[in-house]
């Protein structure tokens, strides 16, 4: 069965996605930046927009009843390679009990105040 999950954003209806897919157990998010949608600003310090856009991950997840802790697969995206060691903090204290399997990319990002977007794909009950 398979349901989407929007969070409000205004580029999901410009855009025509889902910040997340929900397909039996699986849990597809897509690649979410450091915007707060509910103000619609995002941080210049790229760790805080990295802590943003995995509360805004944790929101979805939570919608599909998944945590950080389901998560079996990271991809971060960044349009400069040296934002991302500030980041590691942050991505650590997320991600450090689960051990996802990781990649990171260096490409251009929509919007150029975006300094990271990370994406992430979860299976329910994967602890």
């Amino acid at each position: 069965m398979r349901r989407a999950i929007l969070s409000g954003s205004e580029f999901e209806e410009r855009i025509g996605y889902a910040r997340a897919v929900v397909d039996g157990d699986w849990v597809h998010v897509s690649g979410t930046t450091g915007f707060d949608y509910a103000t619609m600003t995002i941080s210049d310090d790229v760790a805080v927009q990295a802590e943003q856009a995995l509360a805004n991950i944790r929101a979805a997840l939570a919608e599909a009843d998944c945590t950080l802790a389901d998560v079996l697969r990271v991809t971060y995206y960044l349009p400069d390679a040296k934002d991302f060691e500030p980041c590691w903090p942050v991505l650590r204290d997320a991600f450090d009990g689960v051990r996802p399997a990781a990649t990171m990319l260096v490409c251009g990002l929509f919007d150029p105040r975006m300094r990271i977007e990370i994406e992430v794909t979860a299976r329910r009950g994967a602890r």
